[in-house]
């Protein structure tokens, strides 16, 4: 607690404070408009702020995007995106180092690659290195390019994992899930049961979204769930984030519905861009921790009688276990819930889980 204490004096930069403000306000909202947003202000950090060393660099990403992760903390693609950048950071460096001081062999050996965790400069950030600026600015433009074409990249899977006459169930609005059940539906008839999601009713947004694509769709009730489960094929649905273990924060009442899924051997795809990928485990169910409480207006009116004598809670998100889930969708192609770990192996370092 004193380390973090120290870090508020720190001033975000331009930008930055903006951006919170915003996202506070819901004028900025979505997974993917935070990651873009969050990218960009990075770009500018890398691109306008002074710098001389990668190790500079690195700390300046850190201050800053601790502060962005602490101001908004429930918004985890924020953090990912940071760790996404700092990751890149460490790569271009080694990238350039290779260039630079191995007699201009960016290959290294076998021998090297086995050896190359004793290099005692491999984690020495502190040396310049011409041409690293103009390095990062183009691999981010290209981590934006990525980002911008992730909704595309999911729903040009759509044609193998659904067949002609399924019927799909999903839970809520998810703008991917939309993306994707509409691209199926171009080339083969499927019937959607959306469950509604109380108490926000998201799921009439997208029922209505899907009934006017001319995709036969029935809305139901949370509670009829179970009951018509026998009938599914398959179960796709969106989700907050993927923790490291393979378990989803999704939308509440998802729990539910995976149990149901399991209990009739229905399987659960879940749509997950590697942007929502994060190297967090799920600690407690606490709501400072892992949940939001939302408001318990619709729930339970203020002004009841029974309002009076009860507590009533209303969690936004629902921890979904990995073995609840069979197969994660992602902008890269397919993955079974004991691959995460691997994936987030790829995209983050491990000195930046923690920032």
């Amino acid at each position: 607690m004193k380390e973090l204490a120290k870090d508020y004096s720190i001033v975000p930069v331009q930008g930055i404070a903006e951006f919170i403000q915003d996202v506070r306000l819901r004028k900025i909202s979505g997974s993917l408009k935070l990651a873009s947003r969050t990218l960009r202000l990075l770009m500018d950090l890398v691109s306008k702020e002074t710098w001389d060393t990668a190790e500079q660099l690195l700390a300046l990403i850190r201050n800053q995007g601790r502060f962005l992760a602490e101001a908004i903390p429930h918004d985890i693609v924020v953090a990912n995106t940071i760790r996404r950048v700092m990751k890149i950071v460490r790569e271009e460096y080694d990238s350039s180092r290779v260039v630079h001081f191995d007699d201009g062999q960016s290959i290294l050996s076998l021998h090297k690659l086995v050896t190359q965790g004793a290099d005692p400069e491999r984690d020495d950030y502190s040396k310049p290195m011409p041409g690293l600026k103009n390095a990062l600015v183009d691999h981010l433009l290209e981590v934006e390019t990525e980002l911008e074409t992730t909704g595309d990249s999911i729903s040009a899977q759509a044609a193998e994992h659904i067949h002609s006459a399924e019927l799909i169930m999903t839970i809520g609005y998810s703008r991917a899930v939309e993306k994707f059940l509409r691209k199926a539906a171009e080339t083969r008839p499927i019937e959607v049961v959306v469950v509604e999601c109380a108490p926000d009713c998201r799921g009439q947004q997208l029922a209505a979204n899907l009934g006017r694509a001319k995709i036969q769709t029935t809305l139901i009730s949370d509670a009829a769930i179970f009951a018509i489960m026998s009938r599914i094929n398959k179960i796709i649905i969106g989700t907050h984030s993927v923790l490291a273990n393979g378990g989803l924060q999704a939308v509440c009442g998802t729990y539910s519905l995976a149990l149901s899924a399991k209990h009739f051997s229905v399987p659960v795809i879940v749509l997950a861009p590697t942007y929502k990928l994060t190297p967090v485990h799920l600690c407690n169910y606490e709501q400072g921790d892992f949940n939001i409480l939302g408001n318990t207006e619709a729930v339970l009116p203020f002004e009841s009688l029974a309002a009076r004598f009860t507590k009533a809670y209303n969690p936004l998100f629902d921890y979904v276990p990995p073995e609840l889930v069979t197969l994660f969708i992602t902008n890269n192609g397919t993955n079974a819930p004991s691959y995460i770990y691997r994936l987030i192996g790829e995209l983050y370092h491990p000195d930046d889980n923690q920032l």
